[in-house]
Order: C-alpha cells, then sequence, then structure tokens
C-alpha cells in the first residue's frame, strides 16, 4: 500500500482501525465541548424517549437523529484541526472552511431538533392528557 506521495505503507489491520478509530472518538469526547453537550442532550432525550415508552420506529428516528449530529461534531473537529495544520496563519479559506463544517453541526443540530419535536409531541400531549384529567 503506497500513501499520497507513492512511499510504501503498512497495511493497518481491522484491530487497529477499530484502535484508530477509538482514539479519534476519545480525542473528541476529551477535548471538543461541544461534543460533551451533544452526549448530554442524547442522553437527556434518550431518559426522555424511556420514560414516555416510546415505539420502536420513533426510537429509531431519534437514533438516527443523535448519530447525524455525534457524526457531524466529530467530521468539524477533524476538518478544524486538519485546516489547523494546513493553514497555522490565519487565510479566508482556511475560515470559510471551519465556517462549512461548523454549519454542518448547526443544520444537523436543527434538523434533530425538529425530528424530536414531530417524535415527542404527540407522546407529551397523551400525557399531559392523562395527568389534567
Amino acid at each position: 500500500m503506497k500513501d499520497f506521495q507513492g512511499n510504501a505503507r503498512e497495511k493497518k489491520s481491522l484491530t487497529q482501525s477499530f484502535v484508530f478509530a477509538g482514539r479519534g472518538i476519545g480525542w473528541v469526547m476529551a477535548t471538543q465541548k461541544n461534543m460533551r453537550i451533544h452526549l448530554g442532550v442524547a442522553a437527556a432525550v434518550l431518559a426522555a424517549a424511556a420514560w414516555f415508552k416510546i415505539g420502536i420506529r420513533d426510537l429509531a428516528l431519534i437514533v438516527f437523529a443523535i448519530a447525524l449530529v455525534l457524526v457531524a461534531e466529530m467530521v468539524n473537529s477533524a476538518v478544524e484541526k486538519t485546516v489547523d495544520l494546513a493553514a497555522p496563519d490565519y487565510h479566508p479559506a482556511a475560515g470559510l472552511a471551519k465556517d462549512a463544517a461548523a454549519g454542518a453541526v448547526l443544520l444537523a443540530a436543527f434538523f434533530s431538533v425538529i425530528i424530536g419535536l414531530l417524535v415527542f409531541i404527540p407522546y407529551v400531549k397523551k400525557w399531559l392528557a392523562q395527568i389534567m384529567y
């Protein structure tokens, strides 16, 4: 196997690939405050899903929305680190790349909130009707 410059490179094992991926996840969780916020919100949403006993399809939508935000945050962190490495001094194009990656996280979070509202509103209405009457 060769790298992008044509130099010979050792082939990674599947186990090594998982170790590297785990290291990346750990780095993002340890260093990125927004990832920890997303994980906290995800835990709260999953607790609400358990409390409301939401259906399996609704749970699948919630898990997908959570995954979308977490993956977007991982990619954003990778883009930011790569841009910092490639352009240590300020450059407008570097700023645009970082802004676009952050925008992807914002869109993922926005649409996840929409999904959450669409899923949870019927359960909340039903719960409110039970406790009001």
